[in-house]
């Protein structure tokens, strides 16, 4: 039995459900209050938004390694900010632990859940046996016979 069969289809839709929970977790917070916070407010739309565009493409079918590279990025992003809000500030903006709960702790699971399984993902394509190549040969030539005169 194949288990990378069944274990990359896996790991793309728990990727898409962490990165979709992550975009309604920042939908929400948008929509509860932040869109009116200015440059914060149309940053939790844009992560919102990527969060959910990575989640659909996954869902798609396999992904190039840029699309996956990209929702990293976007749980990268979003932990970053969620970081940088807690400690130095956004653009002024700052926050204190895990408020607003429980969306902080989720937003935080959901993205460093993603950025795991990403891991986790990539880890299994490099270590997935490649199909064993027949060494190339010279075609064989059939001997041209010429007529006697």
């Amino acid at each position: 039995m194949n288990t990378h069969r069944f274990l990359a289809p896996a790991l793309r839709s728990m990727t898409a459900a962490t990165l979709a929970t992550s975009g309604y977790v920042h939908a929400q917070l948008y929509i509860d209050g932040y869109r009116f916070i200015a440059v914060i407010g149309p940053l939790f739309l844009l992560q919102a938004s990527a969060s959910f565009a990575c989640a659909a493409l996954l869902l798609i079918g396999t992904p190039p390694l840029l699309l996956r590279t990209a929702a990293a990025g976007v749980a990268l992003g979003a932990l970053g900010g969620f970081a940088a809000s807690r400690t130095v500030g956004v653009f002024g903006f700052t926050e204190h632990g895990l408020q607003p709960a429980p969306q902080a702790a989720l937003s935080l699971l959901a993205e460093v859940g993603s950025l795991l399984l990403l891991a986790t993902w990539q880890v299994t394509l490099t270590r997935r046996p490649h199909a064993a190549r027949q060494p190339v040969t010279a075609p064989t030539r059939t001997p041209t016979h010429t007529p006697p005169d």
